[in-house]
């Protein structure tokens, strides 16, 4: 899918709403909608199936003081340090996670033995078991550092942490650096890169932040129960392409997250054949008739979507919405080896 830039919803933001309305984005994702409409003091209601997504959304607008955040994310790095040492010189890769650290009950043995060398597999743990034993008051930032962390940690190829089919355990090449690479045995030094990177992140969104308002729901937006809005600007998920619980899985295992997967609309795992086809644009359009209901006559929608099946002119019609333009933008920088190029659409719909 293309990349949902921060550039995109601020257009659109600055185009069509002003300081102090209200904006949804009923397929939040990773909070982008969200962000941008609080830098510009407009305030923002963010709904997604994904618990991860929600927990990602909420740590990106929550609102901190730097200086108890700095100390805890560096309370628990320093602490999930002197808890490894005595460790690490007992393990090897052969080692069964079990024997190494007391696994909580709600985490999947299979997953995580599978997924992670042993080293990785403790120290993500030891982490994981601070967050909820030492009282923190940023913990979700915590649990986002984690997961971080995690994904980066697991045993997958570096040219394919987006989607890994099988864990790699052996030596491979490597397209990314093109030559013989190694998976990762540890997961420390990637708590520590993402402690020090989310901290700057938050810091510097931090200096920007206004006091709009900034709610988030996880649930499916069908469901949706909000007040009057302004307007919508979001990026649903595109038909057939990503199973989005799939997508994180690593966290659903580590955080014992909710999975709401049997309500994704368009998963991968449904294909893109004529009958999901048809069942993607009736869960997207029973979204907009839903969350539209809020919405004022003349109000817009913006959408953006890769939409190479053609089904977004029936989804508005299927909404009750009438056509005022679509943009095609091309989508010429991608991640991973997806490299071909291609277009998306951005919609601009009103509510008649």
């Amino acid at each position: 899918m293309g990349k949902f830039i921060p550039q995109l919803p601020e257009i659109f933001l600055r185009k069509y709403f002003e300081h102090g309305q209200t904006i949804l984005d009923p397929f939040a994702g990773s909070g982008t909608t969200l962000v941008q409409a609080n830098e510009l003091g407009i305030n923002s209601i963010g709904c997604d199936i994904s618990a991860f997504n929600a927990l990602l959304c909420k740590v990106k607008t929550d609102k901190y003081d730097i200086q108890i955040a700095k100390q805890e994310v560096q309370d628990i790095l320093q602490k999930t340090k002197e808890t490894i040492q005595p460790r690490v010189k007992q393990l090897s890769f052969f080692t069964k996670p079990t024997e190494v650290y007391t696994i909580p009950t709600h985490v999947t043995n299979e997953y995580l033995g599978n997924w992670y060398a042993p080293q990785a597999f403790s120290e993500l743990m030891i982490y994981c078991n601070l967050i909820q034993s030492e009282n923190y008051q940023y913990q979700n930032l915590l649990k986002i550092i984690l997961t971080r962390a995690a994904r980066s940690a697991r045993l997958t190829t570096h040219f394919d942490l987006d989607f890994p089919k099988h864990p790699q355990k052996e030596p491979y090449w490597c397209y990314k650096h093109r030559r013989t690479c190694s998976p990762t045995q540890e997961a420390l030094k990637f708590l520590k890169r993402y402690s020090t990177d989310t901290l700057r992140r938050i810091e510097d969104f931090m200096q920007i932040r206004t006091d709009a308002s900034v709610s988030i729901y996880h649930q499916d937006s069908r469901k949706l129960n909000i007040d009057e809005i302004d307007g919508i600007i979001t990026s649903p998920p595109y038909v057939g392409l990503i199973d989005y619980h799939e997508q994180h899985i690593y966290a659903y295992h580590l955080l014992d997250l909710e999975d709401k997967r049997i309500d994704e609309i368009g998963p991968a795992q449904n294909g893109s054949s004529k009958k999901a086809q048809k069942k993607y644009q009736e869960g997207i359009s029973e979204v907009f008739r839903a969350v539209t209901k809020k919405l004022s006559s003349g109000s817009r929608i913006i959408v953006v979507a890769g939409d190479r099946h053609n089904l977004y002119d029936e989804i508005a019609q299927m909404s009750n919405l009438e056509i005022e333009d679509i943009v095609k933008r091309h989508v010429n920088r991608r991640t991973g080896r997806r490299a071909t190029e291609f277009y998306e659409s951005i919609f601009i719909w009103r509510k008649p």
